[in-house]
């Protein structure tokens, strides 16, 4: 099963199940992808992982800087909300929905705000998982190209590595290995917004499984999984992600979408414009 047939089955069943909103809810739907990224990572050596990371590690945190600054002045120029511009730009600058939920409860956003955050982010990442493959191939980018490709260019963890499924096995390692370490700038993020908008009793969560990700690297490296194993944890981590992927499609209802406005879907679509080509530039011309 591919990973748009995946996400879509999900679609179709929120769309004409309708299930209670306790069936799968967001937080839920998130752990089968990050057991599934987790599993990933006992496949990846660590030299491997050094090498990737080291190659894109200043243009990642270049790519971080701009994404999250940019969206705050273009949000000015927009006259949106100071905390719908925060969410979207957090979103687009490090992890997508993930970043969206750490913050939220920071700067103390609105339900409302924080739906409407998570719904432009889940679009476009839905465009990339459905899309991006295709324009891989129609760029002639070898399978490292585009996993850094994508890395970047999507903001969601699950959304990079569904869309670096469709590519190749490689493809996934390395998207898996950048993405990791973009999402680790969520923690002076956090750290940062929780200076501004001090408060004694607002907490904010960490994906912890970024540290499981990394300690599996250092499993694979051990040498104590032979070869074998590691096909079999492959397919494994294939299999769990695809189940992830559905659980995410089962999150989108027409509400979400009646819910859209303007000026915050013009944000998010302006940053994604400025990240495709910036992406590629990084990833193959530079």
């Amino acid at each position: 099963m591919s990973a748009p047939i995946a996400i879509g089955l999900g679609i179709m069943f929120s769309l004409l199940i309708k299930p209670d909103n306790k069936f799968i809810t967001r937080r839920v739907s998130t752990i089968p992808l990050q057991i599934g990224v987790v599993i990933l990572g006992s496949t990846i050596g660590l030299k491997s992982a050094l090498d990737v990371g080291h190659n894109y590690f200043s243009w990642i945190t270049l790519f971080v800087f701009l994404s999250f600054f940019g969206g705050l002045i273009i949000s000015r120029i927009l006259n949106l909300d100071k905390n719908i511009s925060i969410l979207i730009s957090s979103g687009a600058a490090i992890c997508g929905g993930t970043a969206i939920a750490a913050i939220a409860p920071i700067i103390k956003a609105k339900p409302n705000d924080l739906i409407l955050a998570l719904t432009i982010i889940f679009i476009f990442n839905l465009v990339a998982l459905i899309f991006f493959p295709y324009i891989g191939s129609f760029l002639s980018m070898n399978s490292i190209e585009f996993g850094s490709f994508v890395a970047l260019a999507v903001h969601d963890t699950s959304s990079v590595i569904g869309t670096a499924l469709e590519y190749s096995t490689e493809s996934v390692e390395v998207a898996a290995t950048l993405k990791v370490a973009r999402t680790l700038w969520l923690i002076p993020l956090i750290i940062l917004l929780n200076l501004l908008y001090k408060e004694d009793n607002v907490k904010s969560k960490y994906p912890i499984f970024v540290f499981f990700f990394i300690f599996a690297v250092l499993v694979n490296s051990s040498g104590i999984i032979d070869y074998e194993t590691e096909l079999k944890l492959r397919f494994l981590s294939k299999c769990i992600l695809m189940i992830g992927l559905f659980c995410i499609g089962t999150q989108t209802t027409l509400i979400d979408f009646k819910s859209l406005n303007l000026k915050p879907f013009a944000l998010g679509f302006t940053l994604w414009l400025i990240a495709i080509p910036t992406a590629y530039y990084i990833v193959v011309i530079a």
